[in-house]
């Protein structure tokens, strides 16, 4: 069983390490629903498959998967293949990013550790979301971990860190009153210094993409890639819905420093030209990449940009495989490879 613990664990040592540091494994759950993925359910598994079958040579893959039918058919499509794992624990839906724990890292020789936020699925908007709020406790005791639980409700999508105590994060989202109605900006700032160690928050000042369903998850909108530079979502059609917004985190990342003073290094990456799905725009973009112990995970969406895409964020991991892989039946469910992904860190710092 794992150990429920209140301490705060960056005073125990703990740190919540950048996505570009080593990784124990990548944790995925596998789709089922066609809530998500009405009438394309197949389609979207097809893409989730090339997804696991690119990432299982760089680190072992551990797939949830809910229920005796979706696991033979999970088996069917991924079982022979090595480093791939299959766990029967329940999930509502398959954004693991966002119910997910978050693994910390020790630095000082303690237990595995990682947080169990709540999860009210985005401010409870698509219920039921019970299975995947219990997803963090589930890992927990699989894997024997400690497990903090502050009783904050937290989508790991809404943060972004660079492993040295910097934040990206929105107001949007994180601020949002179907989430914590109790919670301001003082509290919340307290939170992830305590749990996750947080030196230094951006909230950067634009709301969500056209046809996001997160309130604006910062995996949407800008990524650290090593930790001084950032890369973020540009539109430059002054027509597009999304132009006022993305301009103005162009503007504030612009205008920030790091806590010693310098200015970030920043980079902009395309957005593609507008996706639709039954007459209503999708929120596609290039910042739901994946980066994995040997490669980085591209989402394509047969527009002219993914080849800039995929340039640019190669620019930015030259020690690793750049792969551009189609996204766009995963992104009918209004997410990306980064929604779905979830890295688990080495349990001790080297």
């Amino acid at each position: 069983m794992s150990k429920l613990d209140s301490t705060r664990p960056a005073a125990l040592g703990y740190r919540w390490p950048a996505e570009w540091e080593s990784h124990e494994a990548t944790w995925l759950a596998w789709p089922l629903k066609n809530q998500s993925w009405p009438g394309n359910l197949s389609a979207a598994q097809s893409e989730f498959v090339q997804l696991v079958c690119v990432l299982a040579p760089s680190e072992p893959v551990r797939i949830l998967v809910s229920g005796s039918s979706a696991m033979d058919e999970a088996a069917r499509l991924l079982g022979s293949k090595e480093n791939i794992e299959l766990y029967g624990v329940p999930t509502n839906k398959a954004w693991l990013r966002d119910n997910g724990p978050i693994f910390l890292q020790s630095t000082n020789h303690a237990d595995a550790a990682l947080m169990d936020w709540l999860f009210n699925s985005c401010g409870g908007k698509e219920p039921p979301f019970d299975l995947d709020n219990a997803v963090p406790r589930e890992l927990a005791d699989l894997l024997a971990m400690r497990r903090f639980n502050p009783g904050f409700v937290l989508e790991g999508g809404g943060l972004d860190g660079n492993g040295r105590g910097t934040i990206l994060t929105t107001k949007s989202c994180l601020l949002d009153r179907q989430r914590n109605p109790t919670m301001d900006e003082p509290i919340v700032l307290r939170y992830l210094s305590n749990y996750l160690g947080m030196k230094q928050l951006i909230w950067l000042p634009g709301t969500e993409l056209v046809g996001d369903d997160t309130d604006g998850h910062v995996d949407q909108l800008a990524r650290f890639v090593n930790s001084n530079t950032i890369l973020y979502a540009s539109c430059n059609d002054t027509d597009d819905e999304n132009y006022i917004s993305l301009a103005a985190n162009e503007k504030m990342l612009s205008e920030s420093a790091d806590s010693n003073g310098r200015q970030w290094k920043i980079i902009p990456l395309p957005i593609p030209a507008p996706v639709y799905h039954d007459g209503a725009r999708l929120p596609a973009s290039y910042c739901e990449f994946y980066i994995a112990n040997s490669v980085v995970v591209v989402p394509a969406f047969d527009d002219p940009h993914d080849q800039l895409a995929r340039e640019k964020i190669k620019q930015c991991f030259p020690d690793r495989d750049v792969v551009s892989l189609p996204a766009t039946e995963i992104l009918r469910g209004r997410g990306g490879f980064h929604r779905l992904t979830l890295q688990q860190c080495l349990s001790q710092a080297k």
